[in-house]
C-alpha cells in the first residue's frame, strides 16, 4: 500500500496531508491504515486529558495517584513511538534528541 506525507502537530493532535504554518512538528509517511491508529492512540490521549482535568477538580485525589494522568503519560508514549516508526530520518532525530522513547 502507499504511504503518503503527513504532517503532525502533537500539541494540537493534528495530522494532515497539507503543510500549514504550524503543523509540522513531525513528518511521517504512512498508509491510511497507519494514520487511523494513529488518530486513535490522539484520541486515547484527549479522554485521558478530560478524565484528568475533572480529576484536578477533586481536592482529596492525590495527583501521584490518578490513573487517568499515568494513562495519559502512556499515550504519549505510544504516540511518540509511531510517529519515530513511521518519521523521516529528521522527524526520528528530533525525538531521539527529545529523549521522550527512554525507559
Amino acid at each position: 500500500m502507499e504511504r503518503n506525507q503527513y504532517y503532525i502537530n502533537i500539541g494540537t493532535r493534528e495530522i494532515s496531508l497539507n503543510h500549514d504554518a504550524n503543523n509540522d512538528d513531525f513528518i511521517i509517511y504512512a498508509t491510511p491504515e497507519e494514520v487511523t491508529a494513529l488518530r486513535e492512540v490522539f484520541d486515547e490521549i484527549a479522554q485521558s486529558d478530560v478524565r484528568s482535568f475533572y480529576r484536578a477538580h477533586i481536592p482529596f485525589m492525590p495527583y501521584h495517584q490518578d490513573q487517568d494522568n499515568d494513562d495519559t503519560d502512556a499515550d504519549m508514549h505510544k504516540a511518540f513511538q509511531r510517529i519515530y516508526e513511521l518519521g523521516d530520518e529528521m522527524t526520528k532525530k528530533h525525538i531521539e534528541d527529545m529523549g521522550v522513547l527512554r525507559n
